[in-house]
């Protein structure tokens, strides 16, 4: 979907892929036909942007193999789909039954990271539309904390990957005339917990084409204020890449026992729920929920926030809410001010498998009306500041 900002600008909003488990190109083709276009004739539109998650071995193939890509291209176009964004987050095994710590490998450490993130630059910029000449990536921030954090020779080898990266971008540029960007995107638990860890890793590395994606769950699993946090961005010169529209799930009173009770229904085994509040003392946390619902590992006088997707339109029950008011505060200092922030915007809900089995959508059909209102929910929210949505 595509926006025109009151500068003249276009704003791109998309939904990420990685909701529909797929690691080659076949399941990537199947996304499209039994996903994806679905949900972009419930927006009845012509056109739908979609932040597509290709696993190792899909980007792989599309790499080895020219006419693979053009087909790919070709058939984007043919269901009214479009490309501007990638999620680079995850390397592979996304939709196995247990993710969790998995998802932070390859980090910036090691080569697998760079290889792959190139060849995904090399795919969006054949993947983008013919009258768009940007394109952006996330990725993981740097690394999981651990052992990232005892190892000397870490941020020094992260650093180097960023800079071979940026060298390759600016040599894809020259070659195809389209510019694709690098988002590292903050989550707690890694070595870039928040925006402001941000800053100094990407100062260090100091490209135009290597900046921040922003993602609004985490910002509120860290309690982070919107504003100071961009605030902080902009004056440091840390470009926001892309942002990706999320809620996290938010316990206004966990001394409770139905609070305790009411988020031990989240606690699952498939992915991370990293659990933080905001002490006197400064933030605590865990790494995942069940560690915090079983008691002892937080303080409980304040509130808990837990990394976990929770669909846009539709928060979970009393006594439990989301962090939708973030997500929109932030979104309006994005894109409601006189000059977008970012241009490319992207909803992520991938956990609607992992919410509590009475929330989960049963059939194909009752994913794409979900995800179809979430979209709904953030078009709504950027006529709200004055952008115009365009066919």
């Amino acid at each position: 979907m595509r926006f025109r900002h009151p500068d003249g600008s276009t704003v791109h909003l998309s939904y990420c892929t990685n909701v529909h488990p797929a690691e080659t190109l076949d399941g990537v083709r199947a996304q499209l036909r039994d996903h994806c276009e679905p949900v972009r004739r419930r927006l009845g539109r012509d056109r739908l942007g979609i932040g597509l998650w290709l696993a190792r071995d899909a980007a792989r193939a599309l790499i080895n193999d020219p006419a693979e890509l053009r087909g790919l291209r070709a058939e984007l176009d043919s269901r009214g789909l479009e490309v501007v964004t990638l999620n680079g987050f995850p390397y592979e095994g996304f939709g196995a039954d247990e993710v969790k710590y998995r998802v932070y490998r390859p980090d910036w450490t090691e080569p697998d990271r760079l290889a792959h993130t190139t060849d995904l630059a090399r795919l969006l910029a054949a993947l983008l539309p013919d009258d768009v000449t940007e394109g952006t990536i996330s990725t993981l921030p740097l690394a999981w904390r651990t052992p990232y954090a005892t190892d000397p020779g870490a941020a020094r080898t992260a650093r180097t990957a960023l800079t071979s990266l940026a060298q390759r971008l600016d040599a894809l540029a020259e070659l195809t005339g389209k510019s694709i960007r690098i988002g590292l995107e903050p989550e707690p638990g890694c070595t870039v917990e928040t925006t402001a860890d941000a800053i100094a890793p990407l100062t260090d590395v100091g490209h135009e084409r290597i900046g921040i994606c922003v993602d609004t769950c985490h910002l509120a699993t860290s309690f982070e204020d919107p504003g100071t946090a961009l605030d902080a961005l902009t004056a440091a010169g840390i470009p926001v890449v892309k942002s990706q529209l999320s809620a996290a799930l938010h316990a206004e009173h966990p001394h409770l026992p139905e609070v305790r009770t009411a988020l031990a229904a989240f606690a699952e085994p498939r992915f991370l729920h990293q659990t933080r509040t905001r002490t006197a003392a400064g933030l605590r946390g865990t790494d995942d929920l069940d560690e915090a619902v079983a008691g002892g590992a937080l303080p409980d006088s304040t509130p808990w926030r837990a990394h976990f997707h929770v669909p846009l339109h539709a928060p979970p029950a009393p006594p439990l809410t989301s962090t939708l008011p973030v997500l929109r505060t932030t979104l309006a200092r994005l894109v409601g001010g006189p000059v977008p922030l970012t241009r490319h915007l992207e909803v992520e809900t991938y956990t609607w498998q992992a919410l509590p089995a009475e929330l989960r959508p049963r059939t194909r059909t009752q994913l794409a009306d979900g995800i179809a209102a979430e979209l709904t929910l953030a078009r709504d929210l950027l006529v709200d500041l004055g952008l115009k949505e365009l066919p």
